[in-house]
């Protein structure tokens, strides 16, 4: 089932999510939702934040042909290392992009889909998403990390954007 995304400023989006623990048939569920909505949005990763459930669980997938689902839950970074700009965009903050700088390696531990924990050592683009999800799981936006005027900028294109479609 695809799930409605909040959208930033909404302040769900601020909200902790608490650990999983133990991966039940309604946390499979979840998996699948968002795994749905994020393919349907579309983009390459998703925190349960955002589809308004405030619980520890990511999905993503960064891969070319979109058939390498990745599952997170109760991720915790165990290991980052450097520093590396990318460009970000959120479906929280649809049509916006933006530079961020993140750590650019890292080691990220959580359980898959099946509730067998993992570890996983991540560049690149997929070093980006985990971060940049993890982050929705603390009550934190990508645009957290910009400039107040870019921040305030981006708030009058969005009372904009409402006042156009009411």
């Amino acid at each position: 089932m695809v799930l409605p995304i909040l959208e930033y400023p909404d302040p769900r989006l601020r909200k902790v999510a608490a650990r999983v623990g133990t991966v039940t048939p309604d946390v499979a569920r979840l998996v699948r939702d968002m795994a749905e909505t994020m393919y349907a949005a579309p983009g390459i990763g998703l925190a349960a934040t955002q589809v308004d459930v405030h619980k520890r669980v990511i999905v993503m997938d960064i891969s070319e042909g979109r058939d390498e689902l990745r599952v997170f839950i109760d991720p915790e970074i165990v290991r980052a290392e450097g520093e590396a700009e990318c460009e970000e965009g959120c479906l929280s903050v649809p049509g916006y992009y933006e530079k961020v700088t993140r750590a650019a390696s890292i080691r990220v531990r959580a359980k898959g889909a099946d509730g067998r924990p993992f570890e996983l050592g991540a560049e690149g683009l997929l070093a980006v998403c985990i971060q940049h999800e993890m982050d929705h799981l603390e009550g934190k936006v990508f645009v957290d990390y910009l400039s107040p005027l870019k921040r305030a900028r981006l708030a009058g294109r969005l009372r904009k954007k409402q006042r156009l479609a009411s």
